[in-house]
């Protein structure tokens, strides 16, 4: 049997309901992570931690808001409760959208930046509580390729670009520090709002991509969630140790 990249470590990945962050959660769990899982609504939230149990790993679930600097208290606070400790940090919950910005109001402005970036915030200033005290942890943004090339909405490419910013600000103030912060950033990955976004159902439709789909190209195939969850698990384990302030692209080729 392989020995498992992440045994005994405790990790929290927000938005873990579907998606991305399932796929997070499993993968960690598997490796021997017990997983403290977020999500703003129960049902979803409750099947992952019970497929993550089903297979033997350790997991528990908490109805939380990123926007919620008591919600995200109350995640902390259950971490330690459940398992005694914290060595990951996964900020992926987020919200996608194609609103151009002249039809773009000041309440959805800051609502998607709110999610998009005052959550990672919250949450990495909670987790530096637990990290900087004992000189170690592992902090791992989920930003986008529309960090660097801004095709979809305007408020949700500011913020993935916000989130590289970020990675990179936390990543010099820790630099004294055995705390790594990096980021991965997806390309098109096969997940509920991927889809609804090439269906143009995603908030704002398809509007923007009328302009901006001149700027990118899709060669495919698309990346699965599973995907990103090993870029996460090679940041996450020993086998990234090294590497600090980085924003990791993948997106098989399509934003060289």
């Amino acid at each position: 049997m392989e020995a498992q990249m992440l045994k005994d470590k405790v990790a929290i990945i927000t938005g873990a309901s579907y998606g991305m962050g399932r796929s997070m959660a499993e993968l960690f769990a598997e490796e021997g992570a017990a997983v403290v899982i977020t999500a703003r609504h129960a049902d979803k939230l409750d099947e992952v931690v019970e497929s993550i149990r089903a297979k033997g790993g350790r997991a528990v679930g908490v109805v939380a808001d990123v926007c919620s600097t008591e919600d995200t208290q109350r995640v902390f606070k259950t971490a330690i409760e459940e398992f005694g400790d914290l060595d990951i940090l996964i900020n992926n919950a987020g919200i996608g959208e194609q609103k151009i910005i002249d039809e773009t109001d000041d309440d959805w402005m800051l609502y998607v930046m709110n999610t998009n970036l005052g959550g990672p915030m919250r949450y990495i200033r909670e987790a530096l509580k637990i990290f900087l005290p004992k000189d170690v942890g592992c902090i791992i943004n989920i930003s986008s390729v529309n960090g660097t090339r801004p095709f979809c909405g305007a408020t949700y490419t500011s913020t993935k670009g916000a989130v590289n910013t970020l990675t990179k600000n936390v990543a010099m103030r820790l630099i004294d520090t055995n705390i790594r912060c990096n980021a991965v950033a997806p390309g098109a990955t096969v997940t509920p709002a991927h889809l609804a976004n090439r269906a143009g159902e995603q908030p704002g439709g398809a509007k923007m991509l009328g302009w901006s789909g001149h700027y990118v190209y899709f060669p495919g195939p698309e990346c699965d969630p599973m995907d990103q969850a090993y870029a996460c698990l090679y940041l996450a384990s020993k086998m990234g140790r090294h590497v600090k302030g980085q924003v990791i692209q993948v997106c098989n080729g399509a934003f060289l």
